[in-house]
């Protein structure tokens, strides 16, 4: 199996890596293009990490509609309801598996996502 490496990131870890038909997305943080915090609460934030998502999708050749698995952390539980709000706007149709865990996180955010894809080459 071949993988390939996508994206570079200030920090060590690489931010998509396929092996095979998997795509593998690190953690996604609300941050925008400059390197900041997305302000406006869970919301927005959830919003920003979805687009940072797609972003992360798309470089291997992936969408929203390729993800089978999540795995969320909320700094709140409180925010569940708000936060699920946008994720099932985004996930309507044959939303993936997710696991979702209130987490401190490691900075001062709302929430953080990873995700797997599987799309066969």
């Amino acid at each position: 199996m071949t993988k390939e490496y996508y994206g570079s990131a200030k920090v060590p870890l690489t931010p998509v890596v396929r092996a095979g038909d998997y795509v593998f997305i690190s953690g996604q943080v609300p941050f925008d293009a400059d390197g900041n915090i997305v302000p406006g609460g869970i919301q927005a934030e959830t919003r920003a990490v979805l687009d940072n998502l797609r972003a992360c999708l798309d470089m291997a050749g992936c969408g929203l509609e390729d993800v089978i698995k999540t795995t969320v952390w909320l700094r709140d539980r409180d925010d569940f309801a708000a936060f699920n709000e946008v994720y099932g706007a985004a996930f309507s149709h044959n939303p993936p598996a997710r696991s979702a865990t209130e987490s401190r996180l490691m900075i001062d955010i709302a929430v953080e996502i990873e995700a797997i894809a599987y799309k066969p080459l």
